[in-house]
């Protein structure tokens, strides 16, 4: 009878198998092994042991088993990721040069020229971007100030803004002084109130469109900006400001930024931010386009008898399709996907429009009579949620004419996102199934379609300003580029990639960044060039981290980061801004202990960092050699379309003359040749 211990000490180290019978050294011949003895093998299970511990003793080691493994599972993942953190060449990464401390949260930042803009509570403040002090500032709301837009206009700047109501302000900044032009949807009934979902202004500030929305509706206005008369308005006060002549004093608020400054003229001071200005004009309104319904019409015949015009016929635009047509296509679509609709339908959300303002070009063709200004925008392009066309409509009209598209661009499948260059010369559309179609509209012509990998789809599109690469270093070309773009498109998936055409070559696409599959935290949520420095890319990641790309090699050059005392309240969403004049960008910072120190006002600490990028060592040689100012690079295709004709001809006759001039020289080489010849017939 064997022992207690004994038996307990077999009962907690089960054998894996236990052999009945003497121990047996087997042949070395497999078939002169016996079949019986595999009967007398006995299997059991490893954890029978364990299964048999009363409770809770069972559950506590099933826990205690869960809690190791997945423990280990993160050491191993930790340990793999410090493995590659090794191995990889982590950028240089940089600080802020300057820290802009600000008494309220900026919502929302803007750059023009050498001034900052940024928007927060009860409104905007205005900067110099190289001493970082305020100049002045709006401050007359009850709500803050959620986006903020400027658009130059020569030595004058316009700021639209929109607050938390939706409200959209018009200002106008002449040397240093700030004019409040117009509110443009403000109501007194806040029933009828309208919201403001997008904006867009022209290059140059001679038009502007707002998407609205209100009472279940959704329009775009577009607004004609008489920036010709604000200037003269603004040189000219006293005829436009109502005020009260005291002797030569006039009492003034000193606690409002802008009216602290005057202009005296014949004995009397004016204020000057208290100018009135033009208000904009309006010059059409365009609704999404009504869905595809049954006509009337019996036959073809009567159709082009009852139309006024064949104007749009065929474009995608006019349909004429019975509403017995229409029934047997919705029969046969609710039969199909029976299944899919027999629960609850929701309700189809309003369609959203993108909409571009487009130069002059020899795609787009307008009456003689008709002239805009030199460099003005002409067309409006517009595409709405779930529309295949892109459609073009004329700037040249009034309230009172018929809003229709002057042309309609048709797409394969719905367009999701569009994009136009600085210059305003180039065009993509980004199309629901991965495709994209580019548009060189200066000279006329597509580059191609590209499709972007399979499982892609595009999320936004960059252009970069043109370069080349000689001895590693990106460079501007020394004269105008025609027909030549890069873009970089930032898809859904997170991958970023490059998109290059030229000519009639078609367009090739190359990965930058691949899509993250391991470390989420590197995925890339927002993507910035910097026109200053031609190639270079900031990518924005959800870890908080700003890179610094060369498109071109590519590679990361270095990194920016604020303070350690400060972060990224919402790396995923980050507000930032980028210079189209100067290599520098604004980054917000936020203070990790901003959330507990709201209860005194005086502790919170609100940041802008600005980071110059011509400032720090790795980017000197990169700013400093392979770039020329940006009044060299100029493109012709940002002139307007008589100025593009007459560079065109004069380059063509400078053509002809240097072709004279080698066909003179062939004559001459041919004329050599013959007296070569005839000498040597002669001597024969």
């Amino acid at each position: 009878m064997s022992s207690p211990k004994g038996s307990q000490t077999q009962k907690m180290k089960p054998p894996i198998c236990i052999r009945k019978g003497p121990l047996e050294v087997p042949s070395p011949s497999e078939q002169d092994w016996s079949k019986d003895d595999e009967e007398d093998f006995a299997f059991k299970d490893l954890g029978h042991g364990l299964d048999s511990l009363p409770q809770p003793y069972r559950m506590i080691n099933k826990l205690v088993n869960l809690l190791f493994d997945r423990s280990w599972e993160i050491i191993e993942t930790k340990e793999a990721t410090r493995e590659i953190n090794l191995t990889q060449i982590h950028p240089i990464i940089y600080s802020p040069l300057v820290e802009i401390k600000l008494g309220t949260v900026p919502n929302c930042m803007a750059m023009s020229q050498d001034y900052i803009f940024i928007g927060g509570a009860r409104g905007f403040s205005v900067y110099n971007l190289y001493s970082a002090k305020q100049i002045c500032a709006w401050e007359k709301l009850k709500v803050d100030i959620t986006s903020i837009w400027v658009t130059d206009m020569g030595s004058e700047i316009l700021i639209i803004t929109v607050d938390e109501i939706g409200i959209i302000r018009l200002f106008y900044f002449c040397k240093e002084v700030l004019y409040l032009i117009k509110a443009i949807n403000e109501a007194d009934d806040a029933s009828k109130q309208t919201i403001c979902l997008k904006m867009e202004t022209s290059h140059g500030g001679d038009c502007a469109a707002f998407l609205l929305q209100g009472a279940g509706d959704i329009w775009l206005d577009v607004y004609k900006l008489p920036k010709e008369s604000w200037l003269k308005e603004v040189e000219y006060p006293l005829n436009n400001v109502n005020f009260k002549k005291k002797g030569k004093q006039l009492q003034m608020n000193n606690t409002d930024p802008i009216a602290a400054e005057t202009l005296e003229m014949d004995g009397n001071i004016v204020p000057k931010g208290d100018a009135k200005l033009s208000p904009p004009v309006s010059i059409m309104k365009i609704k999404p386009p009504k869905p595809i319904t049954g006509t009337t019409f019996k036959s073809p015949l009567e159709v082009f008898a009852k139309m006024e015009d064949c104007y749009g016929l065929g474009s995608g635009q006019n349909h004429f399709i019975k509403d017995s047509q229409w029934e047997q296509q919705a029969a046969i679509f609710n039969a199909s996907y029976k299944k899919y609709l027999d629960g609850e339908l929701e309700e189809e959300p309003l369609s959203v429009a993108t909409f571009h303002f487009l130069l002059p070009s020899c795609l787009f063709a307008f009456p003689a009579e008709v002239k805009s200004p030199s460099g003005a925008a002409c067309i409006l392009g517009i595409h709405w949620t779930g529309s295949h066309n892109f459609s073009l409509y004329s700037l040249n009209r009034t309230l009172k004419d018929k809003v229709d598209p002057e042309a309609v661009w048709p797409c394969a499948a719905p367009i999701v996102t569009s994009a136009v260059s600085n210059s305003g010369s180039y065009l993509a559309l980004a199309c629901e199934d991965g495709v994209l179609t580019l548009w060189d509209l200066a000279v006329g012509f597509s580059f191609g379609v590209l499709a972007l990998p399979e499982g892609c789809l595009c999320q936004s599109i960059h252009f970069l300003n043109y370069f080349m690469v000689c001895n590693r270093q990106n460079m501007y070309p020394e004269v105008p580029v025609k027909s030549k773009m890069k873009c970089v498109v930032l898809c859904t998936d997170a991958s970023l990639h490059l998109v290059t055409a030229e000519g009639t070559q078609g367009p090739n696409i190359s990965e930058l960044i691949e899509r993250p599959t391991k470390h989420l935290n590197k995925t890339i949520c927002a993507v910035a060039p910097v026109p200053a420095l031609p190639g270079m890319v900031l990518i924005f990641s959800w870890d908080g981290s700003v890179r610094l790309m060369d498109v071109a090699k590519p590679e990361i050059l270095c990194a920016f980061a604020p303070p350690r005392s400060y972060h990224l309240a919402v790396p995923w969403k980050p507000v930032f801004v980028v210079s189209l004049h100067h290599p520098c960008f604004l980054l917000r910072g936020d203070h990790p202990d901003e959330i507990e120190c709201t209860s005194n006002a005086n502790e919170i600490r609100n940041v802008v960092f600005y980071f110059n990028l011509e400032a720090y060592p790795l980017l000197e040689k990169i700013s400093g050699t392979g770039t020329i100012s940006q009044s060299d690079v100029t493109s012709n295709k940002a002139l307007p379309l008589e100025r593009r004709c007459q560079l065109f001809l004069q380059e063509r006759f400078q053509k002809l003359e240097k072709d004279r001039t080698k066909e003179q020289e062939h004559w001459t080489r041919l004329r050599r040749y013959l007296l070569v010849l005839q000498k040597d017939s002669f001597t024969k």
